[in-house]
């Protein structure tokens, strides 16, 4: 899941800077690469600008000849009455535009029927054949409109609608110029997502991240419809959770990270915020406490929870499978449900991540043994059961969900036990790994990941025995040995991905690399708007 143990050491002393909102450019220290680096070799030819530059890729798009719809002083956004979420929505999309039209952001109408001419009209109901997420865009010159069944399918037309306009709207300080209008192209599009659960992971234990810096992850996760955020909240270098009923572990075992740096934890109620902020922009935070292994920082803070009573000194490095909990303990299980009871009540999505990886100090009793207690814990606690592919050597139980990460194994075993799979494999989307020798963050275990090496690949054929049923979906997880600030996080997500999602949202009868590279390309621009530190592939026409 992370890495083998004969890596060598990266010693990383910088503390993360916190992140503003997504839409303003970051300040701080300069990158640890610039944004035009790129790997030796031939540079993309140019290409001709696509009809659309949509990321994913909708199940359904008509680019209409003519004009489109221009936002003017006088456009008002119109929310369904007697629907919170989608008022919020309104809100955000009014605020999203700002001054770029016009002296003051778009007025928000609460309305009990159609909106009127210059109206982006948001509306609930009459398209049920596109499920909870689903949506239908369309755009006229008199007004826009975009109708779902559920308010998640109005924020992910919003999303379309958003990537339809230019590019320099993203820019917070925008202001109106008669000379650049935001307009948006006249289209028809009806969409719904492939998979339900459309991940990305941030391991914030080898090098913490602010509470401010994962928002703006989230934002970005929100720009390409991603719906779960799995944070990897423990390791052998830091715990990074508030726990009241054991605090010594964020105290002490969330005081460093990778390189000796000072570390930093999370308290319930900024763990809280972050789950919120999440939800309220249709993510689904689910934590992660790595056990039986990778997990030194607990060791290090409670010493009854080591076999020998001894706690281990913290650890800084990245090696891996050199600890274990005290599986025989009965303290140890009741280590692990305080920890997902507290969790879990914070947390309002379903999951509980256990992790259930790299476990090289237990025997295959002892490790099954362990997993099946756990799961009756989480399960206990009301929360749905959700570990690395290791688990699948033990008995599981309805509903468990499998994170298939190793590329030389097939998930075969979890699915033969009725489980879904989440496909993560390393050697496509580990986001950290390298994309060419040359690139100074990032590890290469699993081999050099370029962008159409992360693009070019199918849920359903990468692995033998998988049905469309089986899968749950996809997540990419980034993983933080080498990556100290947000702009190294930034660097190796960048572009890679917004092809992640476009792999998790859209079918694969529509997704060609020549054609998605076009489109790729469009989206620097919107990416140097946001302030976001990406890296410019050669194998990319990035626009200007």
């Amino acid at each position: 899941m992370t890495r083998p143990a004969a890596l060598a050491l990266f010693v990383a002393v910088s503390f993360v800077s916190c992140a503003k909102p997504v839409r303003v450019a970051q300040p701080g220290p300069a990158p640890s690469l610039p944004a035009a680096e790129a790997a030796p070799g031939a540079r993309a030819g140019a290409q001709a600008a696509p009809a659309h530059a949509v990321i994913p890729i909708p199940a359904s798009i008509v680019v209409d000849p003519g004009a489109g719809f221009v936002f003017t002083p006088e456009t008002r956004i119109a929310a369904p009455a007697g629907d919170d979420q989608a008022l919020w929505i309104a809100k955000w999309l009014a605020a999203f535009i700002g001054q770029a039209a016009g002296p003051k952001p778009p007025d928000v109408l609460v309305v009990g029927g159609p909106g009127g001419a210059n109206t982006v009209e948001l509306a609930l109901g009459g398209v049920a054949a596109a499920g909870d997420e689903g949506y239908e865009l369309t755009v006229t010159p008199e007004r826009v409109r975009v109708v779902a069944g559920r308010a998640a399918g109005l924020f992910y037309g919003v999303q379309t609608l958003r990537q339809l306009l230019p590019a320099f709207v993203e820019h917070e300080a925008v202001l109106a110029d008669q000379s650049r209008p935001v307009s948006v192209p006249a289209v028809r599009i009806a969409d719904t997502p492939r998979y339900g659960w459309r991940g990305a992971m941030l391991d914030v234990s080898r090098h913490f991240l602010g509470v401010d810096a994962v928002k703006r992850y989230i934002d970005l996760m929100a720009l390409y419809k991603l719906n779960r955020l799995h944070l990897h909240l423990s390791d052998d270098q830091g715990w990074r959770i508030e726990i009241k009923s054991w605090p010594n572990l964020a105290k002490h075992g969330g005081s460093t990270q990778v390189g000796g740096g000072p570390g930093g934890y999370y308290t319930q109620e900024q763990y809280a915020d972050i789950v919120a902020y999440a939800q309220q922009r249709f993510i689904t935070v689910v934590p992660e406490i790595d056990m039986p292994g990778h997990t030194n920082a607990a060791l290090a803070s409670y010493p009854e929870l080591n076999c020998n009573g001894q706690a281990p000194p913290l650890y800084t490095g990245i090696e891996v499978g050199f600890s274990a909990l005290c599986v025989d303990k009965d303290v140890t299980y009741r280590f692990i449900d305080d920890v997902v009871r507290e969790i879990g009540a914070l947390t309002t999505g379903p999951y509980f991540h256990m992790g259930g990886d790299e476990v090289k100090t237990l025997n295959e009793a002892q490790y099954a043994q362990f997993v099946e207690r756990v799961q009756a814990i989480v399960q206990a606690r009301g929360k749905t059961v959700v570990g690395w592919d290791e688990i699948a050597a033990a008995r599981l139980g309805p509903g468990v969900i499998v994170q298939h990460w190793r590329p030389e194994n097939v998930p075969a075993a979890a699915v033969a036990k009725g489980v879904k799979v989440i496909l993560s494999p390393a050697n496509k989307i580990y986001l950290d790994m390298k994309y060419h020798p040359a690139t100074i963050l990032g590890l290469n275990w699993a081999g050099y990941v370029d962008v159409p090496d992360a693009y070019s690949w199918d849920p359903l054929t990468m692995f033998q025995g998988l049905t469309e049923a089986a899968i749950a979906g996809v997540e990419a997880p980034l993983w933080a040995e080498t990556l100290a600030h947000l702009h190294d996080f930034e660097q190796m997500a960048f572009p890679r991905l917004a092809g992640v999602a476009e792999i998790a949202w859209s079918r694969a009868d529509q997704r060609t690399w020549d054609e998605y590279k076009v489109r790729l390309g469009a989206h620097g621009a919107r990416w140097t708007s946001l302030g976001v530190t990406f890296y410019r592939s050669p194998t990319v026409p990035w626009g200007q």
